[in-house]
């Protein structure tokens, strides 16, 4: 069978197939110099056969990417004619005769003769068509990579900035997500609803902007000739792309803005800038600017897209955050201005404390009384209604003034009065649910001895510290809060509890013992020993101290009243 296959096949016909195959071929001996080429490796390369036979073809072919020299124990080709084994590889570079540079698909075979190895066959192709194909499949992973990575980039802030309620806090997260994921610099300039341009924020790498000139600067708003970057985000809700920026002169003019901006790039050594508005149409609030200073990666359409739509973003947050610092403000002053002076009966001590909730989060409905009933009884007062801001805040002050109202001239048990305010309350006050306790101290105020009678609407129990060094919780005469109805038949529960000598008394409200991620056991625990161990010191004192120790994470606003019995 062998000899019909190679039968009329003789040199001759050979080297005719050499010289009309489409691959490119060369032969090299065992020093990996050229002994032969084919018409197809003499166009491939654009040399002759002539001018590369007895050249070393790793020498005279051989290149890296950039066009450099390849070290020879790096050469696969040199391994596998040294091993005498076949080998293959695609994206390999040989250098043409004109100087450019080709990517090539190869394979090495290896030439026996009785079985010794005489040299190798090495076929190769144009893979220059792969290679521009690899490059744009590169080009459009990287490119769907950056879309993935802006995208993921202003979810995350979308996300983290609707955490917080607070100017400062959003644009820290802002900067601190900014910078370095998609710029080396970022600063923010608000306007302050006065005529000026604040820049309020400037960050850097690793946070830094110590001693940066003008960080905290002030400038006139700018005006509708201003073509500044700023001026153009403040004025006219424009995002604007600097994808070269240049150490010359601002040509849009000397405005105070423009100079801010030029000097700003100008100290970080900006390469490329983006201005945008924060807010968009009529409510714009302010401009960010984001800085790179690296000329090999400026910014781009993209990038401006991606961040004009985060300045949208962060404009709606510190649109909601500058109305509720407002409404915020306005519900604390309220809430303080309701709660009266204390009063001075005999040689009772009273003390009392007020706490908005923390930075972030939102004015509640706690509030504190005391005053002198017209049988001549102390009222103790502490209460919570439902709800936040200025809602909670005059549903309060409702409740106070028909509280005050109904205990001035009832001397019968203070349940009673809380009965009446629970079927007045529907009907004369917005108030839907609120937590009470209404109690009387009886007895002379000088003499004693003194008697404390109360009722609960659903609030946490009062705690005594009683002159022997224990505590103890008035758990007794506790009924359903304001708003859920009267049980039927039944009157609310009343319960007495005499006051020793030297006793104090503690009335508040739950943002002092609930604390997220504990719970109420875990907090009134902690109150009855903070209590405790500062039951000696003076009324004043003993009460910033609790306050000081309420663990940090609370979300609520804290009222808090104290009553002390003199010694014996």
């Amino acid at each position: 069978m062998r000899g019909a296959v190679g039968e009329g096949m003789g040199p001759g016909y050979w080297r005719q197939v050499v010289e009309q195959l489409g691959a490119a071929l060369l032969v090299l001996d065992t020093a990996g110099r050229v002994v032969a080429a084919n018409p197809a490796a003499e166009r491939l390369l654009g040399r002759t056969a002539t001018a590369m036979r007895g050249a070393d073809a790793h020498d005279l072919l051989h290149r890296d990417a950039d066009g450099d020299e390849v070290p020879r124990d790096r050469c696969p080709l040199l391994r596998a004619l040294a091993g005498g084994s076949g080998a293959r590889g695609e994206g390999g570079t040989y250098l043409r005769g004109d100087g450019r540079l080709l990517m090539v698909s190869w394979s090495a075979s290896p030439l026996t003769e009785a079985g010794s190895v005489r040299g190798m066959a090495l076929l190769f192709t144009d893979a220059t068509g792969d290679r521009r194909l690899h490059r744009e499949r590169t080009a459009r992973t990287r490119a769907l990579e950056d879309l993935n990575e802006r995208l993921s980039l202003v979810a995350e802030i979308t996300d983290v900035l609707g955490q917080t309620l607070e100017t400062d806090e959003a644009l820290a997260r802002l900067v601190r997500l900014l910078v370095p994921r998609l710029a080396d610099w970022a600063a923010v300039d608000l306007r302050t609803g006065t005529g000026e341009i604040h820049r309020v924020a400037v960050t850097g790498p690793e946070g830094r902007h110590a001693g940066f000139e003008g960080r905290r600067a002030r400038v006139p708003e700018p005006g509708e000739a201003d073509a500044s970057p700023l001026g153009r985000a403040l004025t006219l809700g424009e995002s604007v792309l600097q994808g070269r920026v240049t150490a010359a002169p601002p040509a849009t003019g000397h405005s105070p803005l423009a100079a801010l901006h030029h000097g700003f790039l100008g100290v970080v050594g900006a390469t490329s800038a983006v201005t945008v508005p924060l807010g968009a149409g009529d409510r714009v609030t302010g401009a960010l600017t984001v800085v790179r200073t690296d000329p090999a990666h400026p910014f781009d359409d993209g990038d401006l897209t991606a961040v004009g739509d985060v300045g949208r973003r962060v404009g709606v947050v510190l649109d909601h955050t500058r109305r509720y610092g407002r409404q915020r403000a306005v519900a604390e002053a309220m809430q303080r201005n309701l709660l009266a002076p204390l009063p001075r009966p005999g040689r009772l001590r009273l003390a009392a404390r007020y706490q908005p909730a923390p930075a972030g989060s939102q004015v509640g409905g706690d509030w504190y009384d005391a005053f002198t009933l017209q049988d001549g009884a102390l009222a103790l007062v502490i209460g919570d209604v439902v709800g936040h801001d200025l809602t909670a805040a005059a549903g309060m002050a409702q409740l106070q003034g028909i509280l005050r109202s109904l205990a001035w001239d009832h001397t019968g048990p203070p349940g009673a009065v809380v009965d009446r305010l629970d079927a007045a309350m529907p009907v004369i006050t917005t108030v839907p649910l609120a937590t009470l306790i209404l109690a009387r101290v009886e007895g002379d105020p000088e003499t004693g001895p003194w008697t404390l009678r109360w009722t609960s609407a659903g609030h946490p129990p009062p705690l005594l510290l009683s002159p022997d060094g224990t505590a103890c919780y008035l758990e007794a005469g506790q009924g359903l809060l304001l708003g859920t109805g009267p049980a039927p038949g039944t009157g609310r529960p009343d319960a007495t509890h005499p006051l020793e000598p030297g006793s104090t008394l503690l009335l508040y409200t739950d943002g002092l013992v609930e604390t997220p991620g504990s719970d109420l056991d875990t907090g009134l625990d902690r109150l009855r020993r903070d209590a405790l161990a500062l039951a000696r010191a003076p009324l004043d004192a003993l009460c910033g101290h609790i306050l000081a120790r309420v663990p940090p994470g609370s979300a609520d606003d804290v009222a808090l009243l104290a009553l002390r019995t003199p010694p014996p």
